[in-house]
């Protein structure tokens, strides 16, 4: 049989195969984050250097802090710091929380945002991401809630507040977190897998009012020593 493909062709084929490839490892990589720990993906800032809580601060929840002066929110800041920031550590790269504080705010505020973390929990763990100063993406060991896993809305009490599937790695494996939020709505892989598909968040500290446009991201206080790194962020214009 007489090949009719000329260099050409066999050039452009070559060509369409690599494109393939390297379009699916640019979204391979958007939930596996396979670079260096606490080094942005391309288009991604990292939140957390790696070495210290630069940007960071101890919570002052946002219900409270809307209604403080500029001088009673920084009497205010300075107490949530002396009280929160001792119990949360870095160590060897990993944001490290030994449950006896409460929740670690960004001192920057975020709108609509494509977000991406790692965090691991130990056995009966509970923990959670808040998005707007508002809870939350939950964190927890399945096995203590009649194996739903993490990564839903919990405390929705009116759109949909249990995940799709449970896609939980084993208690003390590290999991990856990829949050995208639009307006109210969010979207949530864990481990790759969707467990929350363009969700409303809900207003808890108000439900009779829509979601702020703006607010910290925080990692939640439960109580239990908890993990975090590779925490990154892409603000949608």
């Amino acid at each position: 049989m007489i090949n009719t493909k000329t260099p050409g062709d066999i050039f452009m084929k070559r060509l369409a195969f690599l494109t393939l490839a390297l379009t699916a490892a640019t979204l391979a990589a958007r939930d596996e984050v396979p670079f260096k720990d606490n080094t942005p993906p391309p288009g991604y800032r990292a939140l957390f250097n790696g070495k210290d809580l630069a940007g960071w601060q101890g919570m002052i929840a946002v219900n409270k802090r809307a209604k403080l002066s500029e001088a009673d929110r920084a009497k205010e800041q300075k107490a949530a710091n002396d009280k929160i920031l001792p119990h949360w550590k870095v160590e060897d790269g990993v944001i490290v929380y030994d449950g006896k504080g409460n929740n670690l705010q960004t001192a920057e505020d975020f709108g609509d945002i494509d977000f991406l973390c790692d965090w691991k929990i130990g056995a009966g763990g509970d923990s959670g991401i808040y998005l707007r100063g508002n809870p939350q993406v939950q964190i927890w060991d399945p096995a203590k809630w009649k194996n739903v896993g993490s990564g839903a809305l919990f405390n929705n009490a009116k759109n949909p507040k249990d995940p799709l599937v449970n896609a939980d790695n084993p208690i003390g494996e590290w999991n990856k977190f990829h949050i995208t939020m639009a307006g109210d709505k969010v979207t949530v892989k864990l481990n790759g897998k969707v467990v929350v598909d363009n969700t409303v968040l809900e207003n808890y500290w108000d439900r009779k009012s829509p979601l702020p446009e703006r607010g910290p991201i925080e990692l939640q206080h439960h109580g239990d020593k908890l993990w975090f790194k590779n925490i990154y962020v892409k603000e949608k214009k």
